[in-house]
């Protein structure tokens, strides 16, 4: 029998759902919470195998906060998030505490019996939904993390100038700002863009600076 704490703040759905966990011969709803912080301090005295966790109960996030801290305080705890707030942006975030599983709370008995299967089998069954997106942000940090290392392998072989100059442009000088703040011409300054963009392979110095910008390494240039 795997045991399950069902944290949802409305008395009358807590119950709802209790029982349709207790309707499956192989989970039990042994523990029961209505806030994100009581959840927390329940699971710290009575670790479930199972947390059925809502999202917006105390505030907008309490149950992402929530499975934040139960996860620090056991990495191994399955979190499956059953709740009606599901956009894009909320799935995501949720799913980055490092939670097993996220589903909707209309779902049906025999659909969340199935999750709390996989789940408690380590073998989570996402919602074709919810992979998309999980596949969409795990391909965006791939790819940031990528950017990154080609622009550090491209940093190494900036000069101090050319460090100086990119400086100059996150803190929004123009070419002409730049070369009297240099005391130097105008067209040596362009020179010096020129090489600094065929360093990065851009075509525009503004492109250089939402780059560095994206990957927030501004600092790299102070």
């Amino acid at each position: 029998m795997t045991s399950v704490m069902v944290v949802e703040d409305n008395r009358i759905i807590r119950g709802h759902i209790c029982r349709t966990v207790d309707s499956y011969d192989d989970f039990k709803a042994v523990e029961t919470a209505s806030s994100g912080r009581e959840a927390v301090e329940t699971f710290r005295t009575h670790p479930v195998e199972i947390v059925l966790m809502d999202i917006e109960m105390e505030s907008a996030k309490a149950g992402i906060d929530a499975a934040r801290d139960i996860l620090e305080i056991c990495p191994q705890a399955r979190i499956v998030f059953l709740t009606s707030h599901d956009d894009d942006e909320m799935v995501v975030t949720a799913m980055a505490t490092g939670a097993k599983d996220f589903v909707a709370k209309d779902t049906g008995a025999e659909n969340l019996h199935k999750h709390l299967v996989a789940v408690s089998e380590d073998k989570p069954v996402l919602e074709d939904r919810v992979q998309r997106l999980v596949m969409k942000e795990y391909k965006r940090l791939s790819d940031s993390e990528q950017s990154l290392l080609y622009f550090i392998r491209h940093l190494s072989s900036l000069t101090r100038s050319e460090k100086e100059l990119v400086g100059c442009f996150l803190a929004g000088m123009k070419t002409r700002q730049i070369a009297q703040s240099r005391c130097v011409e105008v067209t040596t300054v362009k020179s010096q863009i020129r090489t600094l963009l065929q360093k990065f392979e851009l075509s525009r110095t503004s492109e250089m600076v939402d780059f560095i910008r994206s990957l927030k390494i501004e600092h790299l240039f102070q």
